[in-house]
């Protein structure tokens, strides 16, 4: 039978810890918002020349419809960690949901290029509420060791798959229904999500700990990474050399100094330093910045090569993507039972080595590919993903104790997020300046597109490939190992140093 320990809210109710399927129902609550969120930032990708022609898009803004999301988005997230530490985790959970269910109802209606970008950008705000609330949640329900590191697990495959998916769903969706439906999606599974939280999900915050949130830490590094990705995106139309390039990438590292002495020097900091001695958490994060760098990278390149040079519609382009949803989903079970039974770096050395070479085969596509040709074997090398995810969810949070779980949440999904948005702004880059040479030269559209998409699949590989020595050298086994040593009876919640409360 399964143990209840009676707790006591704050004002003074007498409740009882929830079993264990009443934890598994709110786990899986939660689960479905961080999908959404997942899906959210790749789902408009098939949708953007729809979108562009729709809106009237210049060619190098369209990338802004999905950086401008994943910039707020990354930006914020450690805010939002801290705010659900102290102003409760349900509380900010519900708070961010709906502002991303509100935002995307806004940009299903939204009339111009403008006012979606803006939308794009509350729809991020709302998602950097909402996920590391509901991560800390997962965390607080599930005592480290062997529970754990099983939701952990299922955590880390949804957040791979959502990825896939959403490319799927934005092909099907703009095929048969149109663009903004994308969008109405998540207005539909948002408001469900926020009528069953309340009934479903426990509350909890961190008491005795003065409410100071560092918004002047959030400012600063998130003006930091709206001035890098910037200056990137626009350095191929105002030259590399040209004082506004380098004038916005001098105030991104101004801007970065500062966040960095902020939180050396503020009493309760966005991010605390401290956190990084914790080697496997940095390494995790490290990892999980590049993967986000190159994984997203190269979805938005792929995405484009197949709609702009071989033809796809919005439909054929999400079932092609599909192909690395599937073999993520078969990836996911050995990945969990390898993680916790073998060796947790090697698992994710592993993921990402094959995840970059998938990427670097795919630098190979002609200007008349085919997809069984020339797509489906780097589609499914880089479904390898899955063994990156897992390991680098769990590893994130491998350490941390209640007091920090919203700000490790915020950390591990704000790395993926803003690594996202730069290779992004990267890939972007190095094939418009690529298309643009190819063009000068005498190559065909088609020709040029390709050699442009080259360039910055060429990147995307290398940055993900770039992560395997880190993991080798700073995800240690050990943290791992004494998580996942846990016996079946220390997986019982137990009450934590500093003890939340619990409504």
């Amino acid at each position: 039978m399964t143990s209840v320990v009676p707790r006591t809210d704050t004002g003074g109710r007498q409740t009882e810890a929830a079993g264990e399927e009443h934890r598994w129902r709110a786990f899986s609550l939660l689960a479905v918002a961080l999908f959404m969120t997942v899906v959210d930032m790749l789902i408009v990708n098939v949708a953007l020349p729809t979108i562009g022609g729709k809106l009237h898009f210049a060619e190098s803004d369209l990338q802004w419809v999905v950086t401008a999301y994943a910039l707020t988005f990354g930006g914020f997230l450690l805010l939002g960690g801290r705010a659900a530490d102290l102003l409760g985790r349900r509380r900010v959970f519900m708070a961010g949901l709906a502002l991303f269910t509100a935002a995307s109802l806004a940009c299903a209606l939204a009339g111009n290029a403008t006012f979606l970008i803006l939308m794009r950008g509350v729809q991020g705000l709302g998602a950097a509420m909402l996920l590391p609330a509901a991560l800390s949640i997962v965390m607080n329900m599930f005592p480290e060791g062997a529970e754990r590191n099983k939701a952990l697990g299922i955590w880390g495959a949804i957040g791979a798959s959502g990825a896939t998916v959403g490319v799927l769903a934005g092909g099907v969706l703009t095929r048969y229904a149109g663009w903004p439906y994308i969008f109405y999606l998540n207005v539909a599974i948002g408001g469900v999500a926020l009528l069953l939280t309340r009934r479903m999900v426990p509350e909890s915050r961190l008491r005795g700990v003065p409410r100071r949130y560092d918004p002047l830490g959030a400012v600063t590094v998130t003006g930091a990474l709206v001035a890098l990705v910037y200056a990137i995106s626009q350095a191929p139309t105002y030259g590399w050399t040209a004082t506004r390039t380098v004038a916005l990438l001098a105030s991104a590292a101004v801007l970065l100094a500062a966040f960095v002495a902020i939180e050396a020097r503020a009493q309760a900091p966005l991010l605390p330093l401290r956190l990084f001695r914790l080697k496997t958490l940095a390494g995790s994060n490290a990892v999980g910045f590049l993967l986000g760098a190159g994984f997203y990278g190269y979805i938005f390149t792929g995405t484009l090569y197949m709609q702009q040079v071989l033809g796809y519609s919005p439909m054929k382009t999400g079932l092609a993507w599909l192909t690395v949803g599937l073999t993520g989903v078969l990836f996911a079970g050995p990945a969990q039972m390898l993680v916790t039974r073998a060796s947790a770096r090697l698992v994710m050395a592993a993921g990402m080595t094959m995840t970059g070479a998938g990427i670097l085969w795919a630098t190979q596509v002609p200007a008349h590919g085919t997809f069984l040709a020339n797509l489906a074997g780097p589609f499914f090398l880089t479904g390898s993903v899955t063994w990156v995810f897992i390991p680098v969810s769990i590893g994130a949070l491998a350490g941390v104790t209640e007091r920090d779980a919203g700000v490790a949440s915020g950390l591990i999904d704000s790395s993926q997020q803003l690594g996202g948005a730069i290779g992004i702004a990267v890939a972007s880059t190095l094939a418009a300046t690529r298309s643009r040479f190819l063009l000068g030269q005498g190559h065909t559209t088609a020709e040029a597109l390709t050699g442009g998409f080259h360039w910055a699949l060429w990147a995307c590989g290398l940055i993900g490939l770039t992560a395997v020595p880190i993991a080798l050298l700073f995800v240690r086994r050990s943290d791992f190992g004494v998580a996942a040593g846990h016996t079946a009876a220390d997986t019982r919640p137990k009450a934590p140093a500093t003890a939340p409360a619990v409504d």
